[in-house]
């Protein structure tokens, strides 16, 4: 190591240079930016949307006991199927509550091996998410997450049609 002996008036000056060179390097860098937490990973869906497109009869319950009465009440819808979709990027093609139009949903999966079908962008179990309560492949419960929604429309059973002949 190396000890530089310089007067005392030529030592502030350095000091007064360093500290400009300091501060005009922290300048240059812009504000800091506290860091941004990572998003929490993407959960699949349990069912995936190819599961659940086609044909289907729809009914729907207010009383969990009328459950047998409704799903028999949705295989007869069979003779005016409600037709589920595959959208043009992924998801699926269905009604949004008090929609005349249907549109393209995402199916979202959420820890418990959930799934909900919702539009595009917000986390799944959403306010305008519905969950699917059941699926056997035949039979599907959905629940809307909305209890305004819920009153009025109750929890909806798809029976899924036979194939057409």
């Amino acid at each position: 190591m190396v000890i530089v002996r310089t007067p005392a008036p030529m030592k502030a000056g350095v000091l007064v240079l360093l500290a400009g060179l300091v501060v005009a390097g922290c300048a240059s860098q812009g504000p800091v930016e506290p860091p941004v937490a990572a998003a929490p990973p993407e959960v699949p869906p349990a069912i995936k949307p190819q599961e659940i497109t086609g044909r289907w009869g729809l009914a729907a319950f207010h009383n969990p006991s009328d459950l047998k009465r409704t799903e028999n009440a949705a295989r007869n819808g069979c003779k005016q199927p409600y037709n589920i979709g595959m959208g043009p990027t992924g998801g699926v093609i269905m009604h949004m509550p008090d929609k005349a139009q249907p549109e393209e949903l995402r199916m979202k999966g959420a820890p418990g091996n959930k799934t909900f079908i919702g539009p595009a962008g917000e986390p799944a179990g959403g306010l305008q998410d519905r969950e699917i309560t059941s699926f056997d492949g035949r039979v599907m419960t959905v629940r809307f997450m909305d209890p305004e929604v819920v009153s009025r429309y109750g929890t909806q059973i798809y029976v899924r049609c036979a194939p057409q002949a």
